[in-house]
């Protein structure tokens, strides 16, 4: 049924994306493609050497095959130090009423009034 791309489907679906993006986005839409396809690669990479170096720091070899299974070991429980509780403060009462503060944007308010 589908036997491989021809030169004129390619042609077609180009002047498809033409059509309906426009000339001038076409190259921006193709560098932000571009760009993050780089982050991506960057990402993936960075996610594979960090597993790596995690790895070769505990001494531990990554298992090869899906048989091997990771053994779980429970937390001791340790006594540390105890922390006790922050005391809750009284809200301070005031004589004078809390005006909301203005934004302003050099010296007129932001809102326009």
């Amino acid at each position: 049924m589908f036997n491989g791309l021809q030169w004129w489907h390619v042609l077609i679906v180009v002047l498809v994306a033409v059509i309906l993006f426009g000339g001038k986005r076409l190259p921006d839409a193709a560098r932000g493609l571009g760009r993050s396809l780089r982050i991506l690669k960057a990402e993936v990479g960075e996610m594979s050497s960090d597993k790596d170096k995690k790895d070769a720091a505990a001494g531990t070899e990554v298992p090869t095959t899906a048989a091997a299974h990771p053994v779980m070991i429970e937390p001791t429980p340790s006594e540390g130090p105890t922390v006790d509780p922050i005391p809750l403060t009284q809200p301070v009462a005031s004589s004078r009423p809390i005006s909301p503060t203005r934004i302003t944007v050099e010296g007129r308010p932001a809102d326009g009034r």
